[in-house]
This record gives structure tokens, sequence and C-alpha cells, in this order.
């Protein structure tokens, strides 16, 4: 049976590919129309995935939706009823029935069968424990909203998903903390983790003021104190300046220690909402594994105190585990047809995207007039590890690319972890972005223990650990001495031998590892996009298979570079999609 599962209409909208209960294809559309948090129907990430597979939309049994939509405008129109003082359940009663998603995709798909609907936070469920290690478990499900539900605690057997507990709407962490993120001048739905970062500067100074904002009950539900919130416009109210006694921060303006003392008050209270509800959950589960899901799922800080201080032994983080990662969930329920036991799939690793063959790139560098070399596997790491020793930057493109959001060394930009200046030049000169953001390190497993305080494997990043020597690994050391680790076991092919032959040169097993793009822009996809964001940055080499190209050694007319701000201007208003990727 061949489930297609599809995230749409929000944000993150994404594809996830099931055949015969396996997991083997998932993507977010963004990738392929270059548009950050792309929210329309993922016909290019969908394409990428039959492709993968051999498959057309006629081999598809079943499209699953990973939210019940007229659920949704339930909470949508009653929430704008009771902004205008009409009654919500009158109101919500006459238009229930005028939106639904399934003739939609349908059309965009070209697709004849049957679209079934599934409720939001129990696709976040399923995408975290169908496709776990362990079978049985906890689960802990925390967003923004999704139809009504905000919070979600289940527990999970061969039997199925039973539902627990759960929090509605307005009250929600994941809110919560969007409002801080907006007021402290950043992107709500978007820049949540830039919060998370900045926290590390901080003192929780504003942390009792907070308590009066967000607190939770004895089932660890999070209830908030809605005066000093505005979902409707800016996300939160005039009351929140007024208790901080703080003006809210404007896009572009300086960051001062009062933006840093609340983003570290407010991570820290989510941080104690979440260890209170998975003490909760664990009370009444009695098990001692967990998954996690939903967008505060990717708070990594969070996670490691949980997995540290609770009674949990074993925690599990779907690396997609925003709302893209419904996609991958409500394949997984599609898939289980009154199955007994559940069908699982875990989750080994996250290379779940499109890949190209040496002659795939090959014939992209030929168009791009460029000097390259082709190497042997053993050649080229020599060649990169030397090149990373020089102080110089690498853009890595392997493989298949990497579900979620974050980079795993297959859309990646290597550097040398050692040097603290490293951390500036690449904020500054390849991302783009704000100098207080962290880069992550890359790591072989056989080794890991010798630099940082790590007990479990961690592939895919979703956990912060200590650093046990920061004054080797000044690049990926945050101001808290911990960093956002990933680390590769010695089998992982090319990566793993890259790591070894920079450890050979340097003692250091070690790499920054950060996503190959630039701030707001998608991680790259393909040969083209990985080679425009090289000709567009001061990544100093491309590696794309096994394919080298040194920047030093082209022509000026290759890596002539356009203005980045005309780029992204004329992206935000031509979108381009790959003709690849269409159904049509």
């Amino acid at each position: 049976m061949n489930v297609l599962g599809i995230s749409a209409f929000y944000h993150d909208s994404a594809a996830a590919l099931v055949v015969g209960g396996r997991l083997v294809a998932a993507s977010q559309e963004e990738r392929y129309t270059r548009v950050k948090f792309d929210h329309r129907v993922p016909v290019n990430a969908a394409r990428a995935a039959l492709d993968s597979q051999g498959l057309t939309i006629r081999d598809v049994d079943l499209v699953c939706f990973y939210e019940q939509p007229l659920v949704k405008l339930d909470r949508i129109v009653a929430s704008l009823a009771m902004r205008m003082g009409a009654e919500p359940k009158a109101l919500a009663s006459s238009l229930r029935e005028k939106l639904a998603p399934q003739d939609i995709l349908k059309h965009a798909l070209c697709f004849d069968g049957e679209v079934r609907c599934f409720p939001h936070h129990l696709c976040h469920a399923a995408s975290a424990f169908l496709t776990s290690p362990f079978e049985e478990a906890g689960i802990l499900t925390m967003d923004g909203v999704g139809e009504w539900t905000t919070t979600g605690t289940f527990l999970g057997t061969s039997r199925g998903i039973k539902p627990i507990a759960r929090q509605e709407y307005p009250h929600s962490l994941g809110l919560f903390y969007s409002a801080i993120t907006s007021f402290l001048g950043f992107t709500p739905n978007s820049d949540e983790y830039k919060v998370m970062g900045l926290a590390a500067y901080g003192r929780p100074r504003f942390l009792d003021k907070l308590r009066n904002v967000m607190r939770w009950d004895a089932r660890g539900m999070v209830e908030l104190s809605l005066e000093y919130f505005d979902f409707n416009f800016r996300m939160f109210s005039p009351a929140l300046e007024d208790l901080f006694g703080v003006p809210r921060r404007s896009k572009r303006g300086p960051i001062t220690k009062d933006h840093r003392d609340i983003a570290a008050s407010a991570q820290r209270l989510c941080e104690e909402a979440v260890l209170a509800l998975a003490n909760r959950l664990h009370a009444d589960t009695g098990v001692d594994r967990l998954c996690l899901a939903g967008g505060v799922a990717l708070n990594c800080v969070a996670n490691a105190r949980l997995r540290n201080e609770t009674a949990f032994k074993h925690v599990f983080v779907q690396p997609a585990a925003g709302d893209a990662g419904g996609a991958v969930g409500a394949a997984m329920l599609g898939a289980q047809r009154k199955r007994r036991p559940l069908v699982r799939s875990p989750m080994r690793h996250a290379y779940l995207g499109p890949e190209f063959s040496d002659a795939q790139i090959e014939t992209y560098v030929r168009r791009m007039d460029v000097v390259y070399q082709r190497l042997s596997s053993k050649a080229l790491v020599e060649r990169v590890a030397e090149v990373l020793d020089s102080g110089r930057i690498v853009g890595w493109f392997q493989g298949r690319m990497e579900w979620g959001p974050r980079a795993l060394g297959a859309r990646s930009i290597l550097a040398d972890p050692r040097p603290a200046t490293m951390k500036g030049r690449l904020n500054a000169k390849i991302k783009m972005r704000e100098g207080f953001r962290p880069f992550a390190p890359i790591c072989l497993w056989s080794r890991a223990s010798e630099f940082f305080d790590v007990g479990a494997k961690e592939p895919f990043m979703t956990f912060t650990v200590g650093v046990k020597r920061p004054e080797v690994l000044g690049a990926v050391t945050h101001a808290d001495r911990t960093a956002r680790l990933q680390t590769v076991d010695d089998d992982a092919g090319l990566l793993a031998d890259l790591l070894r032959a920079f450890a050979a040169r340097t003692g250091v097993p070690v790499l920054v590892n950060t996503s190959f793009n630039v701030n707001g822009e998608p991680i790259v996809c393909t040969p083209l996009d990985a080679f425009n964001c090289f000709r567009e940055t001061g990544i100093d080499v491309l590696v794309m298979g096994h394919i080298l190209i040194d920047k030093a050694e082209q022509p000026p007319r290759s890596m002539n570079p356009g203005t980045h701000a005309f780029i992204s201007v004329f992206r935000e208003h031509r979108p381009h999609e790959r003709d690849t990727y269409f159904f049509t």
C-alpha cells in the first residue's frame, strides 16, 4: 500500500511517502520553490517523493492530510467571532461545511482516490512514536495550535496511540513562546530558535514577572493570562510592555541587555513547563521512554533538560518535529488500516529527500562553465580536510537531502571548529545573519565523549550537550558552554571519512556543521541551488558528490556574484518552481 502524507495551507508545507508501512521519502515544499516556509500544496515535494521510488500519482492508494480542517475552521471562526462580539458557536456552525482541503489536494495532485484527514496532534504523535525505536512510550506534543488542541499527551503501544490529556486554544506553550519572539522583534512561527539562542546571553531576571503570564495546572497543562496576548494582531498586547517596563524591540532595533534577559526568562519558563508536562505524563503512564513532536519539541535546550532531569531514560525527537512532520504522521496513520500490532517504521536516519548522481552533478557543472575536479573518495576527503585545516569554508552536498530544518551532513556548510573567530566570519560573510547565533558541531560517535558530555548517539541534532573542551572548540561552543551536537557513525561513508581525515591532521574529529543556505532562504536542494549559494557567499570550496570546485581557480565570469539583496527581493515577488516536479 502506497500512502502519501500531506501538510499544507499554514506553513512548512511537506509531503511524505510510506510504501508497505515503511517511510521511504519526505521533504518540504520550500526546498523546491525556494520560498521560505512555503504553505502551498506540496506538489513538488510529492513528485520528488514518488520519483525516488519510481512511482507516479496513479500508484498512490491513499492521500492523508495532517489536520481536520472543519474542526480548525470552528476554532478560527470562533476566535474571530469573539473579537467581533458575535456568538461563536452560531457563526462557526454556519461556516463549518464551507471549507475542506480534499478537493484542493485532489486537483493539485491530479489524484482521483480517497483523501483522509486526521487530527493535527494525533499526526504529531504518530510522526514521533511510529518512527521511534520504542515499542511502548509516552508521547508529548506541543505547538502553537492545531484545530483546537495546543498540547497533547498520549500513550503509544503496539495496540495504538491512546490520548491521555490535552489543552485547548488559546492556552498554549507554543503561542506563549511565539508572543515573546514577536516582542523581541523576531518573526513568530519562524524565529523562535533565535530566542532560544539569545537566551544563553542573558539572565532570567524577568522570570517572576513571566510567572504572571503563564502557569500550569496539576496536569502540567499551561494556562495563559490572556490580557497579555493578542493572537489576532502581533501576538502580545501592550500589557506585556507594561509588565516588563521595556518597550518591544523593533525588527531592526539593537538587542539590549533587557532583551537578552527577557529571552533567558522566557526560555527558562518554557523549560519548566515542559518538565512539568513530562513529569505528569510519566506519572500517568509509568513508562520510561518518551517521544516528542510539535514545534516546541524543536527547542533542543528544553529537550536536554527533559532528558537529564526527568524519569524518562530514553527520549526520541522526530527531526522534523514541527508542522512539516505532520505529513509523516498522517502517512503513517493512513498506512495502519486497522492493523494490529501497529505498523511502524523506525527512523534510523533523516536522509529522505532527493539525491543526484555524480553524472547528474557533472552535467550541471559543465553548464556553469567552471573549472572542477572529479576525485576518488580518498583523494576527495584528503583534499577537503586540507582545505578545512587551512581555515577555508566548504559547501558540502552529498546523497539524499535531509528531512527537517537542520542540516545533517548532506546539505551542509563545513568549517574548522577550533578558532572562535570562525563563528563571526560564518555569521557575517556566509550566513548573513545576527552575530549572536551559534553554530553546531558534527563529530564521530566513537570519539564524541572526548569532547562532549554525551551518553547517547545524537543523529538528528535535537538536544544540546555540554562541551568538555571549549578552549579547543571555540567556533561551536555557545555562550552557556553547550552545543547542539550531531554524531556520525564510523561507517557513515564520505562524511565519516572526512571527519577521520580532519582528525588525522588536527587531532579533532569535529567540524562546524551549519545548513547550506543564507539567512532567509531554504536549505539548498539541487546542484544549481548549491552553486548559486556558493557563488553568492564567501564559501571557498564547493563539493558535490565527488566533484570539487575551488573558487580560487575559477574565471571571473563564472564567479561574478549578483547583489544578494536584489536576489532576495526577486525571489519574494516572483518565486520560481522546478518544472521537473510539476504534476501536469
